[in-house]
């Protein structure tokens, strides 16, 4: 099953913009001479996770976070607490900013809750214990390369959604650091997208590593395996991506082309550790050796 994002698509650009337009104008008038100060402060602190998190996300290497980021959400609710008592239990407070906080609180919750969940259920073919299905991908010299083709090493297929998402990039550059470790254990890696050939190349290009960089031509292979999304892709990212993206999906095979380790998962903001197939992979070459 794919799933249509065209609602997602819409909402995440403009839940920042606005929950950063509440946090200054709330901070504005809350050291603005504004009688209702404390009111005021706490609805900037009910508009700060938000624009915390995006900053956090696009300005450092972050490659995952927790399922439903508690603390971001604690802060969110105290903030609008505070301004609740202000206006309900002091008599003091500006309704204004209570609409503000209020309106912030709910953006957050809405992101955490319902934009960066799926509501994916597990494909059977690509669980533990399967055998790979084959599909065809496209490499960057346009050589038709397909997963049967991987048979006889151990193998990481990483789906990710391009290079406009941090946590991918996050998550790819995990890779590149611990590519002394795969070499070791002769794992090859595969990174797959439906981005555009430009964007793979400067992908590749970035990364001084001996990956293999694939093009899932027209999503078609994240479509056979129930793992695309349809205008995936948030509307206002620039670089001229499609609409049409993936799930981020990682999946480990041993030399067999047996699926040992599988990473489905709802929410995109929580990705595998490595340590944790690595560890697989080391356990099957001890048992192999």
């Amino acid at each position: 099953m794919s799933t249509n994002g065209k609602l997602k698509s819409l909402f995440v650009m403009p839940a920042v913009m606005v929950s950063m337009f509440l946090f200054l104008f709330s901070v504005f008038k809350a050291f603005g001479g504004n009688a209702d100060w404390l009111g005021w402060a706490g609805a900037a602190v009910a508009a700060l996770p938000m624009p915390l998190l995006m900053g956090r996300l696009m300005l450092t290497a972050t490659a995952r976070t927790a399922d439903n980021l508690p603390l971001l959400l604690f802060v969110s609710l105290a903030g609008t607490c505070m301004v609740a008592w202000e206006v309900y239990f002091e008599g003091t407070g500006d309704a204004l900013a209570l609409a503000c906080a209020v309106t912030a609180t709910l953006i957050i919750f809405t992101y955490v809750f319902w934009y960066s969940r799926y509501g994916r259920h597990e494909e059977a073919s690509l669980g533990v214990g399967s055998k790979l299905p084959d599909f065809e991908l496209t490499d960057l010299e346009g050589n038709v390369v397909r997963a049967a083709d991987f048979t006889g090493a151990p193998t990481v297929f990483l789906f990710y959604r391009g290079n406009w998402c941090p946590l991918c990039m996050a998550q790819i550059g995990e890779l590149v650091d611990r590519y002394q470790e795969l070499d070791e254990l002769g794992v090859t890696v595969c990174l797959i997208s439906p981005q555009s050939e430009g964007h793979t190349e400067a992908l590749a290009s970035k990364h001084d590593v001996p990956f293999r960089f694939l093009l899932d031509r027209d999503n078609k292979v994240a479509e056979s395996l129930n793992i695309a999304v349809r205008n995936g892709v948030p509307a206002g990212v620039p670089g001229g991506y499609d609409a049409d993206t993936v799930m981020p999906t990682l999946i480990v095979t041993n030399a067999g082309g047996t699926i040992v380790f599988s990473d489905q998962t709802d929410n995109y903001r929580v990705r595998p550790e490595p340590d944790i197939f690595l560890a697989i992979l080391r356990r099957a070459r001890a048992m192999d050796t």
